[in-house]
């Protein structure tokens, strides 16, 4: 089992800015009598001469097209059809919530409505706003305009982000997107406006391109793909710590030059607090839909804890700080599907024996087998990222957020929002750092001097604070780097910082969390680090600690893939060496596993086709057959 493909980021549900206090009330008295078919008056409610009842459709269709369930009937009734000119509605409000809608029908609704919207012909729309951007770009009053007008801009960074996702995993699109998408794409990815939206809006321009990368000339693909890289790295080498103090210290200064003027002149500079509170309370999770200033029908509407692309209007400092965290975990993710395979399971674990691993590494030229997975990175690709020092900047992100900007975000109210935003954004760093160890050559992180520094960082994440192990975001990527780094540790003979005492604590909170990835990589960690050991004298006493701890969880976990794990865990700790057999010995492993051959076997046979894919028993029946001749193996040491 021991090995994992790499992790690919999927786009997050898209929540629509904003609502319209105006927004007429007998359109929000009529939602319960839709319910039993949302999708008929909501489209009725499109062409409705009144922007407000448009506004409100597109939203309601946002909202309820969160529940994938809704989305076939949506689709039956020409949905994408009816949105699409939306976009372009003289109503800004109207085109903001009409490109959250189909957002959230792309995000929600898998690769295959994806495809759908396409040939329903959504990216003409699209094309139109992109133009619209590319215009801004070129003429000076449309850039004073346009984007500086923050309706307008929003519904740029929406439709951005709904090309992003559409684009994502469709490989129908190459050679159907027409010229002047590429074309679009390509002005915003050049633009060279210094505001954090602006750079939002290049780098979701930039996952597009990624995206699309084969729909591109063989001539034009290189350029493609250094302005891509070039706009990542650019965004990457922002300091966040340091940017998130000043534009919290712009807003001060702004608001206390603002105390002479007029109430009516300050409604958008309010202190902390108020309308932000709100905002705050979005990032939570469930909150008040309101409109008119009341519940919509007295409920509470589900909002994605996730809302990435949420900018409060009201608080241009605040604004710019959200969409420089955005475009920065935005960056990470593109990063990590660079460094992917197309395969739409990357996201998945891949159950692998560890018989298997041997095979399959077998052909890595200089007999380099610690890669995680067997891909590669363009040698084009890995130079373009390497140049840009893209590995450098990635672990620069996996910092713990600057102790200043976290101590502003606690103190004001409004800001607090951006402190789960800054933890997203290390989460992300270390999962990209993950999938650089597990495709690009040690080297470019320094050889084995900057593997043993990047394994000092990650001991500094993992040891520095007690909080961090009862997040369980932040355990699946950091067990998933620690994994990847201590694999190439061992491949290489390169010592490293962590001691196997700290690694076992580490492994003991790791066992005890709810996601089953956590387990996996933690007991991956302790087989590693126990082959390791095996190699060295004096270390039975740490081997028995290592083979306890495996032989309990192969024994009570719940998971049959996180029993399988343990056990091929103990197949790499005791396969050889004169301390794995008197450690072996001391724990009575042959007598452990024998007693429990049976059990998992049983296991297999009454759990697994209810529970398990056919991938997943095939590897679980490989496991079961290892056992049988790991004891084998265990009753010819005894009897020597």
């Amino acid at each position: 089992m021991g090995k994992t493909k790499n992790t690919r980021f999927k786009r997050p549900q898209f929540t629509p800015a904003g609502l319209s206090v105006g927004a007429v009330k007998d359109a929000v008295e009529e939602e319960a009598e839709a319910e039993e078919s949302p999708a008929v008056d909501l489209l009725e409610k499109l062409q409705s001469p009144c922007a407000d009842i448009r506004e409100y459709a597109c939203a309601s269709i946002s909202r309820v097209v969160q529940q994938s369930q809704n989305i076939p009937g949506f689709l039956q009734r020409d949905a994408v059809r009816r949105l699409g000119p939306l976009l372009l509605d003289s109503s800004l409000a109207v085109r903001e919530t009409a490109t959250g809608a189909l957002r959230n029908l792309s995000a929600c609704g898998g690769p295959n409505v994806c495809e759908d919207m396409v040939r329903q012909d959504v990216l003409t729309p699209l094309t139109a706003l992109l133009k619209e951007v590319r215009a801004s770009i070129v003429t000076r009053e449309s850039h004073y305009v346009l984007w500086l007008t923050k309706c307008f801009f929003c519904i740029y960074v929406c439709a951005a982000h709904c090309l992003h996702t559409v684009t994502e995993e469709n490989p129908e699109l190459t050679g159907t997107v027409s010229e002047a998408v590429l074309a679009a794409l390509e002005n915003v990815l050049l633009s060279t406006q210094s505001s954090m939206e602006h750079a939002l809006l290049r780098i979701l321009a930039a996952g597009s391109v990624w995206n699309l990368k084969g729909c591109f000339s063989s001539t034009r693909q290189a350029d493609a793909l250094m302005a891509v890289v070039t706009t990542l790295a650019h965004c990457l080498s922002l300091d966040a710590g340091a940017m998130l103090p000043e534009l919290w210290q712009a807003q001060a200064t702004r608001l206390s030059n603002s105390t002479t003027e007029p109430a009516s002149a300050c409604k958008d500079k309010q202190p902390a607090g108020g309308a932000m509170e709100e905002e705050e309370e979005m990032e939570e999770g469930d909150v008040e839909v309101k409109m008119n200033g009341g519940k919509r029908n007295g409920k509470k509407a589900k909002i994605d804890k996730d809302i990435s692309d949420f900018m409060p209007r009201n608080r241009l400092e605040l604004r710019e700080a959200i969409a420089l965290l955005t475009a920065q975990q935005t960056s990470l993710e593109i990063i990590v599907n660079m460094c992917c395979s197309d395969d739409p399971s990357d996201d998945e674990w891949e159950e692998m024996s560890s018989s298997d691993e041997s095979e399959m590494f077998a052909d890595c030229p200089d007999g380099n087998n610690s890669m995680l997975s067997p891909l590669c990175l363009s040698a084009e690709l890995h130079t373009t990222l390497l140049n840009h020092s893209i590995p450098q900047q990635v672990l620069k992100k996996a910092d713990f957020p600057s102790r200043v900007a976290l101590e502003i975000c606690n103190k004001d109210p409004a800001w607090r929002c951006l402190i789960k935003k800054m933890q997203r954004v290390q989460c992300r760093a270390l999962t990209c750092l993950h999938n650089i160890l597990s495709v690009m050559d040690p080297e470019c992180l320094g050889g084995a001097e900057g593997l043993q520094v990047v394994a000092q960082h990650l001991s500094s994440l993992v040891f520095g604070s007690e909080d961090v192990m009862k997040d369980e975001e932040f355990l699946e990527a950091v067990t998933s780097a620690i994994r990847s780094l201590l694999q190439i540790l061992a491949s290489k003979n390169i010592p490293q910082c962590m001691s196997p005492q700290q690694l076992m604590s580490m492994c003991e909170a790791a066992t005890q969390c709810d996601l089953v990835s956590v387990r996996v990589n933690a007991l991956a960690i302790l087989g590693i680090t126990g082959s390791t050991l095996a190699k060295e004298k004096g270390s039975v006493d740490t081997l028995q600690l290592i083979g306890n701890a495996l032989l309990n969880v192969a024994s009570k976990d719940s998971n049959l893939v996180v029993c399988g794990e343990a056990l091929d865990a103990l197949f790499d700790v005791f396969a050889d060496g004169e301390e794995a057999e008197r450690a072996a010995q001391n724990i009575s492993l042959f007598s452990a596993l024998k007693a429990l051959q049976p059990v998992f076997k049983a296991k297999i046979r009454k759990e697994g086709r209810g529970k398990y894919g056919p991938d997943q028993l095939c590897v679980l029946d490989n496991i079961r057959i290892n056992l049988r001749r790991f004891i084998g193996y265990l009753d010819t040491l005894q009897k020597k």
